[in-house]
């Protein structure tokens, strides 16, 4: 029978599959870490207290992409090309999601909109991101290879998200209520369509790499097609809701560390 904890367990045992998806994983953190840094450095004056948040946000997704390579590490392999297909990131930003990488690699200030922009596209990725989290979390917080790490990731998704709640709520009573709500729509169904097309490429390289059959790989597609499905007709308004989370100033500290995964 097929489960998210059996397909996952079947990725986890075979090294060629565990390097993809940890590569897959590293990269895509990697890229949030930078993201969130340019950022920080180019906050608007009116905004300068948002910078440690935004700083402390990015050190966390650059820690989780040190773990992801400390697991592959401990298991002496080596992290592979990401293929564009399975890039998440790269293709969000190529369907105009988030900010433009050619202005976070300028060095003009960011405006009050593109902060907002900002939290809008982080709301919507990290609600999938603390998702993804607490499924693994689920199945393997107490793996022996696997727990600590996907505790501590999980941990700091949720921080992520609450974060994004608050931020975006003090902006909505600031007078941006109406373009949050606008992005946050945008970026929602642009997101669940990337989503959908990330998750069959990276199905169909694991089911190369795993010698899946036509009926498994059939099997797991539709299932990918069928949550699409339902994500599209109401699913997604799981990622525009806005409310204040319970952990306030969920950012405010500095960056936890993970010495044990250096």
């Amino acid at each position: 029978m097929l489960s998210a904890k059996s397909l996952f367990q079947e990725i986890l045992d075979d090294d060629e599959s565990f390097r993809l998806f940890c590569s897959i994983a590293a990269s895509g953190e990697s890229q949030g870490g930078w993201e969130n840094a340019r950022i920080a450095a180019l906050v608007p004056p009116g905004e300068r207290a948002l910078a440690p948040k935004i700083t402390r946000h990015g050190a966390d997704e650059d820690k989780h992409g040190r773990i992801f390579n400390a697991l592959m590490k401990k298991r002496r392999l080596e992290p592979v090309p990401v293929p564009p297909e399975t890039d998440y990131t790269m293709l969000l930003e190529r369907h105009g999601i988030g900010l433009a990488h050619d202005k976070l690699k300028s060095d003009e200030p960011l405006s009050v909109q593109d902060i907002v922009t900002y939290l809008a596209h982080s709301r919507v990725t990290e609600q999938r991101a603390s998702e993804q989290m607490e499924l693994l979390r689920k199945h393997f917080a107490d793996h022996p290879e696997l727990g600590r790490a996907v505790r501590m990731i999980s941990a700091d998704e949720d921080n992520h998200l609450a974060y994004c709640h608050e931020e975006l709520l003090r902006f909505a009573r600031a007078g941006h209520g109406r373009a949050i709500q606008r992005t946050l729509r945008e970026c929602a169904l642009a997101e669940i369509r990337v989503y959908r097309d990330v998750s069959l490429a990276v199905m169909a390289h694991m089911g190369r790499i795993l010698g899946w059959s036509r009926a498994k790989s059939a099997v797991l597609a539709a299932g990918i097609h069928a949550v699409y499905a339902y994500e599209r007709a109401a699913g997604w308004r799981r990622m525009v809701s806005l409310r204040m989370p319970e952990r306030r100033d969920a950012l405010g500290g500095p960056a936890t560390s993970a010495p044990e995964f250096a």
